[in-house]
């Protein structure tokens, strides 16, 4: 890597910890399409994987209330797990590139109905018989396409959960999903340690940068905090369908 490599990755780092800051949400999402630009995909996700999993655990801290949404959403956690090694194990006999796009017009879609419409509120009920076949499903789409947030997020936001108890409950899905694809690279050998090295080195930029924008994000109201989930789940999936048919 050159000087210029070394600043596009630390420009990367900063924009996707400033989404994560004030949404809770998108470290890896967007900072992995940046890298890209650049990067061998290689290259680029350990490095990504290793900042994403300690900006969630800071998060995770500043929402507080972990045993709290632990005890609500385990089943969703543990049903993630079998679907992200399924998803892993369809990746390699499908055209990823028709699985992204689909996922790409799912988040537009889903991102254009809920800005225009009120929010659904699920009850009690649906919450409790949504809980595994949502972590499933977000492990099968994680393993499948590298996205971790269909159809977890909004299944969580249909609960109308506090701003602190949906940062800290999405979080922990994110947190177990990156955990078990960063075993897998290293498993596979794309995990040497040169590269690990500089994914802590950008450690400092990253947390100071969540940091900030968690302080932000606390100012915000429930609604506009939500409109901006949103709202970066609507340019995620353009930016799938642009870099596909593009």
């Amino acid at each position: 890597m050159d000087a210029l490599d070394y600043i596009f990755i630390l420009i990367a780092y900063i924009i996707a910890a400033s989404i994560k800051g004030l949404t809770g949400i998108g470290f890896s999402t967007s900072c992995l399409p940046i890298m890209a630009l650049r990067l061998d995909l290689k290259v680029a996700i350990p490095l990504v994987i290793v900042p994403s999993i300690v900006s969630n655990i800071v998060v995770m801290i500043q929402a507080g209330r972990f045993h709290a949404a632990l005890k609500r959403f385990w089943p969703l956690y543990l049903a993630s797990l079998p679907g992200l090694l399924i998803g892993l194990w369809v990746l390699v006999s499908i055209n990823v590139a028709f699985a992204k796009a689909i996922l790409g017009l799912v988040l537009i879609l889903y991102a254009l109905w809920a800005l225009s419409n009120k929010q659904v509120v699920l009850s009690s009920d649906w919450e409790k018989r949504l809980k595994a076949p949502s972590g499933f499903l977000t492990g099968f789409i994680n393993g499948l396409t590298g996205s971790q947030v269909m159809p977890s997020l909004p299944y969580l936001l249909s609960l109308n959960l506090k701003k602190s108890d949906f940062v800290q409950s999405i979080n922990i899905s994110f947190t177990l999903s990156s955990i078990v694809m960063l075993i897998g690279m290293n498993r596979l050998g794309y995990l040497p340690s040169s590269t690990f090295l500089l994914a802590v080195g950008g450690l400092v930029p990253v947390l100071t940068t969540v940091y900030l924008a968690g302080k932000l994000q606390k100012r915000l109201s429930n609604d506009l905090h939500r409109n901006l989930v949103l709202g970066f789940l609507l340019i995620m999936g353009m930016t799938l369908i642009v870099k596909i048919f593009g």
